[in-house]
């Protein structure tokens, strides 16, 4: 089987989940016996991460607009990478790789299937061209495909809201990698980010709003009296926040609490997640979050908002979940490290949670199982 990998860019600093859903996805595909290529952009397209991805073939199309990640297109080579696999995975949702890709597959009726990773709703900045590229195409996209993959049921309602039938979605999560996060010398990361002795709690992501950093602030301002011996660590790009949020530190007099540390990946991340007493996801939107599964595998207990599409920590006994504001990640902030027993007892059922349910290997053997399924139909168009 040959499969086709479809993503705007791979990117590890702004390509967010779904860049590493494709690329981890892309790997194991691989290990499985399967002939993978990903069609994306050049952005990051770093030498590294090119040899990262050992036995994938990676096409990079040039950028020509950083923006709206418009590439260079030409439709015979397209159509010659389309041509030659058997089966094509469309990756997000607002897309022009993926527009073009889906006019080729339609036109020599090549079966495609897409997960959208949670970005089907009009949402955020955009919406007015956002909704004229679904009233135009994109909504067709949708509908047309052979195979709809979600990564959680709670994006089942939205695919149903583009006229896609419930039966008809298959739910697969994101998935770990956990030789990726056995670096745990903690002492080290402490010294090379100058955090000293103190226990912290840990965000890892993008500084923007949807990712809720400023309701992670406040709510630790507000119970920095109560947490006196804890410090805050942003760990993620900053996307047009970090001055506000340094203004916030400012004014309450937190510049020796709170750290920003720009991006972290490699061993920085998994040494991160490793000296942390806790992670929290502050997230006012989120299909499912991938950190939550990087704590996971390296033991680490999360407090996450109901809007993150994974309160099965909390059933689980993980973690803890809450309301996507400040007062709800405060309460929750005070009653998690409130019990430090607890707490580590939180990040070991979190740890077998993760370990038992989303490893790739397994998660892999789930697209495979739907392509031949796909595969073993006519094409309908």
């Amino acid at each position: 089987m040959k499969v086709l990998n479809v993503n705007t860019h791979l990117d590890p600093v702004t390509g967010g989940g779904t860049a590493e859903r494709t690329i981890q996805m892309s790997r194991y595909l691989v290990k499985a016996g399967i002939e993978c290529t990903i069609l994306t952009t050049d952005l990051g397209l770093t030498p590294d991460r090119i040899r990262s991805l050992d036995g994938v073939n990676i096409i990079g199309l040039p950028c020509i607009n950083r923006r709206f990640y418009i590439p260079k297109f030409s439709y015979t080579r397209v159509k010659s990478i389309v041509e030659n696999v058997d089966i094509v995975h469309l990756m997000n949702h607002w897309s022009l790789i993926n527009t073009f890709v889906y006019c080729v597959a339609q036109r020599i009726k090549k079966p495609y299937v897409v997960c959208p990773a949670g970005v089907l709703l009009v949402y955020g900045r955009s919406k007015v061209i956002k909704t004229i590229y679904n009233w135009m195409i994109g909504k067709r996209i949708i509908r047309k495909a052979a195979g709809h993959i979600a990564i959680t049921a709670d994006e089942i309602p939205q695919f149903q809201n583009y006229g896609v039938e419930g039966e008809k979605i298959a739910v697969i999560p994101n998935g770990i990698n956990p030789k990726e996060f056995e670096d745990n010398n903690v002492k080290e990361f402490r010294t090379k980010y100058g955090l000293g002795e103190a226990p912290f709690i840990l965000f890892v992501g993008r500084l923007n709003p949807a990712k809720g950093p400023d309701l992670l602030l406040s709510a630790f301002c507000n119970v920095r009296e109560l947490l006196a011996s804890y410090h805050l660590v942003f760990a993620g790009p900053d996307q047009d926040m970090l001055n506000s949020l340094k203004k916030i530190v400012s004014k309450h007099d937190l510049e020796n609490r709170v750290h920003f540390l720009g991006f972290l990946g490699g061993a920085d991340k998994s040494r991160a997640y490793a000296a942390a007493e806790l992670l929290v996801i502050p997230s006012r939107r989120e299909a499912m979050s991938i950190v939550v599964l990087e704590a996971g595998i390296t033991g680490t207990p999360v407090l996450i908002t109901d809007k993150c599409g994974f309160n099965q920590v909390e059933a689980i006994g993980g973690g803890m979940v809450v309301s996507a504001s400040v007062e709800g990640l405060q309460r929750g902030l005070v009653q998690i490290l409130g019990d430090p027993v607890d707490l580590r007892r939180k990040g070991e059922r979190l740890k077998d949670f993760t370990t038992r349910n989303f490893l790739w290997e397994s998660i892999v053997n789930r697209h495979i199982q739907l392509y031949k399924q796909i595969l073993a139909k006519p094409v309908q168009l």
